[in-house]
């Protein structure tokens, strides 16, 4: 599964952005999608995650409120919308999958697995500063 995330740049305090996930060849909807972030000299964690068969997210406490993950049934797309961003949300953002497209919530919340064993796209750069 070769993923792509998409919508990065740069952004000030407060304001509003977009990511979106994407598959070369075919759509996302049967694909649990998880979004996770990496920080310069922090370890990647999770941000959010979609359940495919059963429509179940999860957030980060830290986004809790301020970001929204969705399916663009239209695109075949995962987007993360992400609101009230604050300099800390400056990371690369990536979004994976698990083997067989599954993603448990242990998974979202500590990707160490699923560093090793998912799939991932190349990660879009979200700067948030003034």
């Amino acid at each position: 599964v070769q993923l792509q995330a998409s919508g990065g740049g740069l952004v000030q305090p407060g304001g509003p952005l977009r990511l979106s996930c994407a598959a070369s060849q075919f759509r996302l909807d049967y694909y649990d999608i998880g979004w996770f972030r990496q920080a310069p000299g922090k370890e990647r964690e999770g941000v959010s995650c979609s359940g495919s068969s059963d429509g179940s997210t999860y957030y980060a406490d830290f986004v809790k409120g301020r970001f929204t993950i969705s399916r663009d049934n239209a695109k075949g797309t995962v987007d993360l919308q992400m609101n009230s961003l604050k300099p800390e949300d400056t990371a690369v953002y990536y979004c994976a999958t698990g083997i067989g497209g599954l993603i448990g919530l242990s998974d979202c919340v500590d990707p160490g697995r699923l560093i090793e064993l998912g799939s991932w796209g190349q990660g879009t750069l979200v700067t948030v500063s003034s």
